[in-house]
């Protein structure tokens, strides 16, 4: 017969190859506070290029380090041009340098999903746009004979409308949020309530089916439920790796939502639970 000790040794065996065993299987891209600087910067830079702003207590809390380390690691990548430090956080350097295309993250998929977006817009048309840039992708895709109205608060767009020869462009003034370069404010929404517009087109900071369409800045939301209000139909423009994600802040449940565009093709798998919903997906 075994002794106690023996079978306790056993025991003890077993659990170290369990723990092993776990240990294997954990899945490698959830953060933790034993990621190494590399890794932990390489999360905050893809965060703030899906997202174009991060606050330093949310990395806190999705890494699980210290206030100091993000702050650390947040100077040490602007001083390396990676992003933007402010105050609370970062910005996207690519998002602030949108007129330039060699900077924009995922620009293929972009392209591909402002030239779906554009298929939705006829002549006559009222068109609100918030800023992004998809959206910018977009104004650069508008066809040339195309004749409608835009709307926008959002700087850069504004900037390439512009350039179009035959729509029109009336830009909501207001105060400018620095970090989106977009108009927010009680006049901006004001104003915004007064259109009637056929489309409102979302650059969408992220998705997901249980909480919608989020975002992390409250004064963009109020803007951004403005212009879904005051618009017959909704459309949200996403690259694929924003699907799923959620941010603090509701912007609209999906139902309030009438079409999603991803750079995915429509009968892809992971859009399928939007179909569900009802959403025209393209």
């Amino acid at each position: 017969m075994l002794d106690f000790f023996h079978i306790l040794h056993l025991f003890a065996g077993k659990l170290i190859s369990l723990f092993g065993f776990m240990h294997i299987f954990t899945t490698p891209n959830q953060p933790t506070n034993t990621m190494l600087k590399r890794e932990r910067q390489a999360f905050i830079l893809r965060e703030i290029n899906l997202h174009n702003k991060v606050l330093s207590s949310d990395l806190c809390s999705q890494i699980n380090v210290s206030e100091d380390t993000i702050r650390r690691d947040l100077i040490e990548l602007a001083e390396e041009g990676k992003l933007i430090k402010v105050h609370g956080g970062a910005l996207s350097k690519s998002f602030h340098a949108a007129s330039n295309s060699n900077h924009v993250y995922s620009l293929d998929e972009k392209k591909t999903i402002a030239n779906k977006a554009v298929r939705l817009i006829e002549d006559g048309m009222f068109v609100l746009t918030t800023g992004g840039t998809t959206i910018i992708e977009l104004a650069k895709a508008l066809p040339v004979e195309l004749r409608a109205t835009f709307f926008t608060g959002s700087l850069q767009a504004a900037r390439e409308y512009v350039h179009h020869p035959s729509i029109e462009v009336i830009f909501i003034g207001d105060r400018i949020s620095k970090s989106s370069q977009l108009t927010v404010g009680g006049e901006a929404i004001s104003r915004i309530r007064q259109i009637k517009a056929d489309l409102c087109i979302l650059g969408t900071n992220a998705i997901d089916i249980e909480h919608g369409v989020t975002d992390n800045d409250w004064e963009i939301v109020q803007v951004k439920k403005a212009m879904i209000e005051s618009s017959k139909k909704v459309v949200s423009l996403t690259i694929s790796e924003k699907l799923n994600s959620s941010q603090r802040l509701q912007v609209c449940r999906l139902e309030e939502t009438d079409v999603l565009i991803t750079e995915l093709r429509p009968d892809d798998a992971l859009l399928q639970p939007y179909w569900d919903l009802g959403l025209q997906v393209l």
